[in-house]
């Protein structure tokens, strides 16, 4: 064998040679994905594989494989490398990222704003068919609820009713006590309002002190009455109000539909005009409309509209009706009653207008007026050389509750000269109990200042030993409503036994009680038996004016029995 035939033979353990490189001879080795010769990387070559070992080639193959995937992945991460950035990097490409950015800002913010626009739009619909004080419909929400029930009712055959009313003497509260303290009360009646109607009736606030509630249906009109009397009783329990107890009543005028109108518009006056009859009736009651009342609502208005001018031409004058000793038929004092001299309709009794007064708000400056007349006419008989007399003065509640009031009085009792002690001042019983911690305050101040003070129609009202024993009351004034036929012991003992007890009353208490409305001797007698100490009436004497009681005073001050 030759010599190149020895070296074209190797043995099956020695790798491939290409030249004559010693290197050549070291073993090849395969670990991993590594081809390694002598130690160095030679990725442009594969290993040689031994026919011979299958097993080899198959692990060359899968070798091979991993290498590839390696290379794609690495190759994709390079890619993706560079198309990050090369997209950072791009200012068009961030403007377009930040204008998308603020799309989804502006997206979410509008949906915002819209939801707010929806509660802002709910809010102010809410608002304009509503109160703003005690959050009841208002006069807007009752027509179109009105219309609405008036045709349902319609429809059904049914009837409907509607309660307008107003707080007795508010302005008497707003007036002293403050408006915050009349807010509240007209919340608390709000409230106490909806407590006594049925979920289907609607209570709503016209305005003011004035509320209108709907009873959507009705089988008869006793049942609006059942109504009426229940908002009475739930109102008359007092209100507690900033530290103050307020007792108010309301006065209530109803309407039914279909028999009194047609229409929101007709039944609305309709049940306002009740209303009014109510408060001409003394209040804290129901009226039911009545036809006639609407030619009384034309002659209320021109009586108003005659009030405003009646104090600028002094058509006002004074009566003055004189009191009486009991026992000796002395005239001890007298009333200062007001007229009003009508240029058409003549000599106008004060119930045919103080109502419209109050209501129209001319009670305050007629109030001054007497005052100031009665203070005058006063003084004038004593500097005329007649004894001193007492005169008596009826107070309205607004002139009462005036902030003002005791400041007034003093002005007109220095510019009239006449001293406090001869002036006596009348006040209902429901004046008085408005509000008794301001009462007493007033009351002690009046009589700090020397004048007299006298609970007038007492029995009618609220009363009370409790407040006779805080008030600082001089006089007990028995309501001529007790004086008729009290001598007719069949029919009315009730009314004898109160004037009796009211008689005890003021005697116990020392105080002076007059009978009001004494027409008869047999009413004369019976009040000397039980110890009366004055009275006024018919009997003795009809309201006179300031010329006959001048002439009265000059005769004889004893009117004989």
């Amino acid at each position: 064998m030759s010599k190149n035939d020895k070296d074209q033979i190797s043995d099956p353990g020695d790798s491939v040679s290409s030249g004559t490189n010693s290197e050549s001879e070291r073993p090849f080795t395969v670990r991993g994905n590594d081809r390694r010769r002598g130690g160095k990387h030679r990725h442009s070559h594969s290993p040689r594989i031994d026919p011979l070992h299958p097993e080899d080639s198959i692990s060359a193959r899968e070798d091979a494989v991993r290498l590839r995937e390696q290379a794609v992945n690495l190759l994709e991460q390079e890619i993706i490398t560079a198309e990050t950035t090369q997209k950072t990097s791009d200012p068009h490409l961030k403007v377009l990222q930040q204008a998308n950015a603020n799309l989804v800002i502006a997206t979410i913010e509008a949906h915002k704003l819209a939801e707010q626009i929806q509660m802002s739009k709910t809010h102010l619909d809410h608002l304009a068919h509503h109160d703003g004080l005690t959050d009841l419909p208002n006069r807007m929400l009752l027509h179109d609820r009105l219309g609405q029930a008036i045709e349902s009712a319609r429809r059904r055959g049914r009837k409907l009713a509607l309660l307008f009313m107003d707080v007795d003497r508010f302005k008497n509260i707003n007036d002293s006590l403050g408006h915050g303290v009349g807010d509240q009360l007209l919340q608390s009646v709000a409230k106490r309002l909806v407590e006594c109607v049925r979920h289907s009736d609607s209570v709503c606030r016209q305005g003011g002190d004035e509320f209108i509630i709907l009873l959507a249906e009705i089988e008869h009109a006793e049942d609006a009455a059942l109504s009426a009397q229940k908002v009475l009783t739930a109102l008359a329990i007092p209100h507690r109000i900033d530290q103050h107890d307020l007792y108010i009543s309301v006065s209530i005028g109803i309407c039914i539909y279909p028999d009194d109108g047609s229409d929101a518009t007709s039944l609305i006056k309709g049940a306002d005009m009740a209303m009014y009859r109510t408060k001409e009736n003394g209040g804290n009651d129901y009226t039911f409309f009545e036809q006639n009342m609407n030619t009384q609502a034309v002659k209320k208005l021109s009586t108003e509209t005659d009030l405003q001018l009646a104090l600028q031409r002094q058509e006002f004058v004074l009566y003055y009706q004189p009191k009486i000793n009991l026992q000796s038929g002395e005239i001890v004092g007298v009333e200062a009653l007001i007229r009003w001299r009508h240029p058409q309709h003549g000599l106008i009794l004060p119930g045919q207008f103080i109502q419209i007064a109050e209501d129209c708000g001319l009670i305050v400056p007629i109030g001054a007026w007497v005052l100031r007349e009665a203070c005058k006419q006063a003084k004038a008989w004593q500097d005329s050389g007649f004894p001193p007399l007492p005169v008596a003065v009826n107070i309205s509640a607004a002139q009462f509750r005036r902030k003002d009031f005791l400041e007034s009085l003093a002005r007109i009792l220095k510019d009239t000269g006449l001293a406090a002690r001869y002036l006596e001042l009348e006040l209902t019983e429901s004046v008085l109990m408005l509000d008794e911690n301001a009462t007493v305050s007033m009351l002690k101040a009046l009589k700090a200042m020397g004048a007299q003070l006298a609970i007038d129609d007492f029995g009618t009202g609220f009363s009370s030993l409790s407040y006779l024993k805080r008030f600082p009351i001089d006089t007990l004034k028995i309501d001529q409503s007790f004086m008729h036929d009290i001598t007719k012991a069949m029919d009315n003992l009730d009314d004898a036994a109160l004037v009796t007890a009211v008689i005890g009353l003021g005697k116990s208490l020392n105080l002076c009680v007059i009978a009001e409305g004494v027409e008869t001797h047999e009413q004369l007698v019976f009040l000397q038996n039980q110890g009366c100490s004055e009275g006024q009436g018919f009997y003795f004497s009809q309201p006179v004016s300031e010329k006959k009681m001048t002439t009265l005073l000059r005769t004889d001050r004893t009117i004989p029995f």
